[in-house]
């Protein structure tokens, strides 16, 4: 008998099983896109389909839709937009950040320079606008204004939270309270997409909010997830130290001076494995971030309590929120 996937996997194959005709879609209405310039061509084309495989927003949408008993392919225009849409704000974002490099492979900016990534993201937000409108021509005109207004909010202020984070580079005191606020910022797209979900499944105004709350949550989970993560890779941590703001766990542990001295020398030295293991355990071995990690717990759990009152299929929501604890 084969061994269970872990919790993350399971969501991340069902992200991807959810997401995938979205996903499909986007890189067709990219393909028709003639900038009548070959290099911003190319930088589009493999952003698109060597980086961005962006199956969290428009799964988060079908899963929606459904659990309000709509049809999860009535949102497949709404979900490829959204995925234009991050695409632009991922790239401008890499620009900020001044990230060359993500994972294996380099982002727009390091391939392509500052200028292209610019207008490779551009050509994204446009595109993606269009698709949108396009996508709700077959909904009521209530329906297309719930759609279009979420869609602004949430961008504005993602747009926001970005901005006041970058005020914060090279800081090292910055309140576990101020951080998570932005956090929550940066998670308006993943609640903006349960909502509209939502609303093209059908749902009532509570089923509406309900799951508008849930996008918000799930997305700071994510992303503090993600704070966590960043904790174990080097160049991450490097370039955040340089560039960004430090990881969630990091600044927490910074309350105490000694910890912050440590961790600190640690950060200026090459950063081996024994040495992530140190900050690691600085990070960790910490109340305030053990803290941390029961509010997180407490979260999920009220969450799933809450989202229990949608009429539809909720499963695969509960699943996805759960598998962010996953090794935490």
């Amino acid at each position: 008998m084969p061994p269970q996937k872990k919790l993350m996997q399971r969501a991340i194959d069902l992200m991807e099983k959810r997401g995938i005709k979205a996903v499909k879609k986007s890189r067709q209405l990219v393909s028709l896109d003639d900038t009548k310039y070959e290099p911003l061509g190319e930088a589009v084309e493999y952003f698109m389909n060597e980086l961005w495989f962006d199956f969290l927003h428009p799964a988060l949408v079908s899963l929606a839709c459904e659990a309000v008993g709509g049809n999860a392919d009535n949102a497949t225009d709404v979900g490829a937009a959204l995925v234009l849409l991050a695409g632009a704000a991922d790239i401008h974002d890499d620009i900020i950040d001044e990230s060359k490099t993500k994972g294996p492979g380099l982002t727009v900016y390091g391939k392509f320079g500052q200028d292209l990534a610019v207008l490779s993201g551009d050509v994204l937000l446009f595109r993606g606008l269009y698709a949108l409108n396009e996508g709700l021509r077959e909904v009521s005109i209530s329906k297309r204004e719930a759609v279009l207004e979420s869609v602004k909010t949430a961008f504005l202020e993602l747009c926001g939270g970005e901005a006041k984070e970058t005020s914060w580079r090279g800081k090292f005191e910055i309140s576990k309270k101020d951080y998570l606020e932005i956090l929550k910022r940066k998670s308006a797209a993943s609640e903006a997409a349960t909502r509209l979900g939502a609303i093209i499944g059908g749902g009532t105004e509570k089923e509406v909010e309900l799951l508008s709350h849930y996008g918000r949550t799930f997305g700071i989970m994510m992303t503090m997830r993600n704070e966590f993560i960043d904790v174990f890779e080097p160049d991450e941590l490097k370039n955040r130290l340089k560039k960004e703001c430090l990881p969630l766990p990091v600044l927490i542990a910074f309350q105490d001076d000694s910890r912050k001295t440590e961790i600190l020398h640690l950060l200026k030295k090459k950063l081996s494995e024994e040495n992530i293991e140190k900050i690691l355990d600085l990070c960790m071995d910490f109340q305030e971030t053990k803290l941390l990690v029961e509010e997180m717990k407490n979260l999920v759990e009220n969450e799933i309590s809450l989202i229990s009152n949608v009429r539809g299929n909720k499963e695969e929501l509960k699943l996805m929120l759960t598998a962010t604890l996953e090794d935490i």
